[in-house]
């Protein structure tokens, strides 16, 4: 999947809405008609209408948006690499049924996908806190697995089902937290500082050296041409970071848009 396909996801799920609000405008207009033949009934059906059209205003807008990523997406080149080998990767959370985050590259390829792992048989029926790092190819690099009732520990995996390490949030007080890193055995290997709420986080390691961060606002000017959103948020990570390293500093993601938002 290539960015403009994402924006043409979101303005069908646009246009999905406002078909969707259509519906109670319709049968409030046929039933007030028909049957009950009163005007202030029909005053019931304005906000359905206003929000079917705002979703189809929106659905253009995205539609617009798609074509011309596309266009300037043919001028711009492909660079084939790993998601693991890029520096920086522009993250966009798709808001359906199944939640998912999409992962791209600055050139406008599909890194990565993150979704809710389901299992195989009857696992498939049972809830899920099990999420997973899936390539272009959909294959797993990576899972993460929820746990606490408060949801404050997530559990990282490579593909191979080893234990990476752990993120740990704990509760300090009104609305303090502190965010820690844990490699597989148990040893302290950094923190996450800063603003969730204006997401601006930083991935420190043991030296208190940056070796990540995740942000909304900022975006080079030169990717403005396939991200047209200019608070699309950025993970940047370390290159000399390893494999099992960026997974776990990867697990911020999950707390950022599966338990937080």
């Amino acid at each position: 999947m290539k960015i403009y396909e994402y924006y043409r996801d979101t303005a069908n799920l646009n246009l999905n809405g406002s078909i969707a609000a259509l519906v109670p405008t319709i049968m409030i207009v046929t039933i007030n008609l028909s049957i009950i033949k009163h005007r202030d009934f029909m005053l019931s059906a304005i906000p359905f209408l206003i929000y079917s059209i705002i979703s189809f205003q929106l659905y253009l807008f995205r539609m617009r948006q798609s074509l011309e990523i596309s266009r300037n997406l043919v001028k711009s080149g492909r660079v084939n690499q790993s998601i693991f080998e890029a520096r920086h990767l522009l993250v966009l959370y798709m808001n359906t049924q199944f939640s998912c985050l999409h992962l791209y590259f600055p050139d406008g390829h599909l890194a990565g996908i993150v979704k809710k792992h389901r299992g195989n048989g009857w696992e498939r029926l049972k809830p899920s806190k099990i999420y997973a790092l899936y390539n272009y190819d959909q294959e797993v690099l990576g899972f993460f697995k929820i746990k606490g009732r408060k949801s404050s520990k997530i559990d990282v995996f490579g593909r191979n089902r080893r234990f990476l390490g752990r993120f740990e949030k704990k509760n300090l007080g009104w609305r303090k937290y502190k965010k820690e890193l844990f490699d597989g055995l148990g040893r302290y290997v950094g923190a996450i500082e800063g603003s969730s709420t204006f997401m601006d986080e930083q991935v420190m390691d043991l030296g208190q050296q940056q070796v990540g961060r995740l942000r909304r606002g900022w975006m080079p000017l030169e990717w403005s041409p396939l991200f047209p959103e200019p608070n699309t948020p950025v993970l940047s990570l370390k290159e000399t970071l390893s494999e099992g390293d960026k997974l776990l500093r990867m697990s911020l993601l999950i707390n950022e848009y599966f338990i937080e938002r």
